[in-house]
């Protein structure tokens, strides 16, 4: 299980950097306008500019390192993990776009900390070890094997 704790980390990371990245696109983009312009032509330009397209693609690179997780642990186990992304949006934002993290973010920032921590406390089995055996359909001739 521990094992695989880097790559759910690492999934947490790149979904925190896919938000900061967008966010930094967005704000470059500036506030969002629809007056006189085709609502198609402006979505493009929105996901083909550089940092939103950028965060979009660390999105997918997110996604992709989360599905490898998925096959590999619990959704119960590592599903919660992903809420440390939160925490990490949070500092990464005070610090990049020096947004506020006033006692009220803090505590819930400890919240989140403490609950992921009781979750990995609580382990999960290896997908595909335990629980394989009892998902197979037992034959006949297996079946007779067992009872010998």
């Amino acid at each position: 299980m521990a094992k695989y704790i880097p790559f759910i980390l690492f999934t947490v990371f790149t979904n925190a950097a896919a938000q900061v990245m967008l966010k930094y696109g967005m704000m470059q983009l500036g506030p969002l306008t629809f007056a006189g312009v085709n609502p198609l032509i402006k979505i493009l330009q929105i996901v083909f500019s550089p940092f939103v397209f950028l965060g979009l693609c660390t999105f997918v690179i997110s996604m992709a390192s989360h599905l490898f997780v998925l096959s590999k642990v619990e959704l119960s186990f590592a599903y919660p993990f992903l809420s440390l992304a939160y925490v990490a949006v949070a500092v990464f934002a005070f610090f990049i776009f020096h947004e506020d993290l006033n006692a009220y973010r803090i505590g819930g920032i400890a919240l989140i900390c403490v609950g992921t921590f009781f979750i990995a406390q609580g382990g999960s089995s290896i997908a595909g070890e335990e629980k394989l055996a009892d998902a197979l359909p037992v034959s006949a001739s297996s079946a007779h094997e067992v009872s010998r």
